[in-house]
């Protein structure tokens, strides 16, 4: 179907602000730097208004354990250098379901470059809220300050320590899913085979138009090359920050396609974008997925961009894909 009249809006706008003589540049003409500065004051001016909570918990952690991988592509655990990372724990008011509370790990969008706790706070919010769980949200290192595989390192780190402290926490150790949004949902996707190798049951996947791929050749990153907010020069600029050299590009834990066993992985709830580069690869991830006997439910939301998650302020049917997703996570911990 067409375009989403409020989302051919945002585009039009996009394209005015980078066209004439006083163009503002695109993030790939900044520095990292200023780019993750641009994103942080622009992503609001879509977003949903800030939800309260029963409260917001700033945690700073103190991760030791970082993983290798053995020949035959296992992650295996390894002492190496104290890193400090910020853990934000949202915790909605819980008449409704029985303490300890399930609990989201997630992990924000942003090319592994750019975003933060911050820029995916008010979408964290509603998800506790309306998911009926807390929420943990990671500021994992970004790139090119720490290239790959780090963030991916500490995604399985903060997993690792999300079940060893959930009893303090008041968290439900056995009620876990693990989530995110484009880069986000790529860590998320390499959390669940991480977690599937440890013998660590997770309750779901939140796979929100996540990047699976090693390369970006189908149709629709062809297509949809420029013009639709994710271009693909934009893509590239992400992993020349992010990835050390071409191998990193064929490891599973930047490309979950790549991985030759998906069997016997948590149930996913995956959301595409029909007007997104990276719709394709994630269609294809879902069909493997079935193949191996993963139960997936997934779905093209129709007229959408990649990000619309963050547009629901202005994007009405985004708002509806929240609803979903909140509903997944409800059902994920809470079987009839």
């Amino acid at each position: 179907m067409p375009l989403d009249p409020h989302v051919k809006a945002i585009i039009e706008a996009v394209a005015r602000l980078h066209s004439g003589p006083r163009a503002h540049p695109g993030m790939q003409a900044l520095g990292a730097q200023a780019a993750r500065a641009l994103y942080e004051r622009q992503v609001r001016t879509l977003d949903i208004a800030e939800i309260a909570l029963d409260s917001v918990i700033d945690h700073r952690v103190s991760l030791k354990a970082q993983w290798a991988l053995d020949a035959v592509g296992r992650a295996q655990r390894r002492d190496d250098q104290e890193r400090h990372l910020l853990i934000r724990q949202y915790c909605p008011e819980a008449p409704s379901w029985v303490q300890p509370a399930p609990a989201l790990l997630f992990m924000h969008g942003g090319g592994f470059t750019i975003g933060s706790v911050n820029s995916h706070d008010r979408l964290c919010r509603m998800l506790a809220r309306e998911g009926q769980c807390q929420v943990f949200s990671l500021d994992y290192r970004l790139a090119p300050e720490t290239r790959f595989p780090g963030a991916v390192d500490d995604a399985f780190a903060a997993l690792a320590w999300l079940r060893e402290t959930a009893h303090e926490l008041g968290v439900d150790g056995d009620r876990l899913a693990v989530g995110g949004d484009s880069a986000g949902g790529t860590l998320a996707a390499a959390c669940a085979l991480f977690a599937r190798d440890q013998g660590w049951p997770l309750r779901l996947q939140v796979l929100i138009y996540p990047g699976l791929s090693h390369d970006q050749d189908t149709a629709s990153h062809h297509r949809l090359r420029q013009g639709y907010l994710l271009d693909a020069d934009l893509i590239q600029w992400f992993f020349a920050h992010y990835l050390r050299s071409a191998e990193d590009r064929l490891d599973w834990r930047f490309s979950p396609l790549q991985h030759p066993d998906l069997a016997r992985l948590a149930p996913v709830w995956m959301a595409h974008a029909e007007y997104d580069p990276l719709c394709d690869e994630g269609l294809m991830y879902a069909a493997r997925l079935r193949q191996a006997g993963v139960p997936v439910s997934d779905k093209v939301y129709a007229g959408m961009v990649h990000a619309f998650f963050q547009h629901a302020g202005a994007v009405r049917a985004a708002r509806q894909a929240h609803q979903d997703c909140a509903l997944a996570l409800r059902e994920a911990f809470n079987p009839a």
